[in-house]
Order: C-alpha cells, then structure tokens, then sequence
C-alpha cells in the first residue's frame, strides 16, 4: 500500500477503536421506562457506533417485541420497562451481529433466570458491569493484534506493480480480520451448543 494512504488508513481503524465505549450501568436511568423511552435512550447511547448513523436502527419497537416473543426479554411490568431490561437488552444489541436468534437465547436464558431481578448477591447489573469492565483492556489488546495484522498484509504482494498492490494488500489485510472473526464465531458457536446440550441435562 502507498505508505500514506497506509498510516491514514490505520490511524483511523485505531482511532475508532478509542472511540468505542459501552454504556455504564449508572448511565442508566434508575426508574422503569416506556418502550418509547428504551428506544430513545439506547439510540443516544448507541448511534455513533453503527455503520450508516443517518440511517440503521438502534433499536424499534417490533425488535423489542420480538424479543420478547422469542424469551430473550422478560415481560415488562405494565407497559415499562426496567433498568435489567435495558441491561439485557444491551446484551442482545451486541450479541445479534455474531449469533442466532436461539443462540442468544440458549446464553441469555439462565442469566435472566437466575440473576432478572433477583435479591440475592450477585444482580444482572454487577454481571453487566464484570464483563464490560474488561473493555479497556480488551480494546488495548485489540489495537496491537490489528496493528499486527496490518503490518503482516503489507508483506503481501511485493511482486505486483504498486498500482494493483494497495489494492490486494488491503484486501489481504480484509481476509485476515475476516479469518480472525470467522474462527472466534465458530469457538463460540461451538461453546453455547455445549451450554444448550448441558442445560438440557438439568431438565
């Protein structure tokens, strides 16, 4: 790649990755909402990271309701909604792009089950928190093995005419970020077929 379009093009993949964040939970307003208010709420907190923000949807009414058709969403509690089910609807908003429908469900389904509203002293709220609390050092860790995959893509292709290099170069760079996320997507596939095969033991 044309060693400027390459340090420009990295910086931003880098620079996005700063910028990425996920909702704390005391971000979260503390009294039930209506669904209008869920969509608007996760729409502000969520917009700047999709792909198209004048156009893709965060969040709508019928995909709560299919949610919740689904048991991936308990039922609200006369119309609102509370702060476990924005929390769980988090969960799933990050979850759709990399697994099923059922599968989010065969993950989510002893969560809900055990900690939704629960008093004991574990909540969904510290179990949200645990886990995307390691998002700093996770994004960190993110940023080198991208740096790392972007300086392997441009060992490729010397041999060509630099015209077509950036090209294929980039695109090698594209089939290594794709393998990485095709094999993590199998380990978890491979993963919640366990879990189902093993809560369906407990039944």
């Amino acid at each position: 790649m044309a060693e400027n379009h390459t340090e420009d093009l990295l910086k931003k993949i880098l620079d996005t990755l700063d910028g990425l964040s996920y909702i704390k939970s005391a971000d979260i307003p503390n009294i039930d909402l209506y669904m209008d208010q869920v969509t608007t709420f996760m729409d502000s907190r969520l917009r700047d990271g999709v792909r198209n923000p004048g156009e893709d949807k965060i969040l709508t009414k019928t995909m709560i309701n299919n949610y919740a058709k689904n048991d991936l969403l308990p039922p609200p509690v006369k119309k609102k909604y509370s702060k476990e089910h924005v929390l769980l609807l988090i969960f799933i908003y990050y979850y759709k792009g990399i697994m099923s429908i059922s599968d989010i469900q065969t993950l989510l389904q002893p969560i809900t089950e055990k900690y939704f509203q629960k008093n004991d002293q574990l909540s969904l709220e510290d179990i949200y928190e645990e886990v995307f609390g390691m998002e700093k050092d996770q994004i960190e860790w993110l940023k080198k093995d991208v740096v790392a995959k972007y300086r392997e893509s441009e060992k490729t292709f010397l041999q060509v005419p630099e015209e077509e290099r950036e090209f294929l170069q980039k695109f090698a760079f594209i089939c290594l970020l794709s393998y990485d996320v095709y094999e993590k997507k199998r380990m978890i596939e491979h993963m919640v077929d366990e879990l189902r095969t093993e809560l369906a033991g407990e039944k």
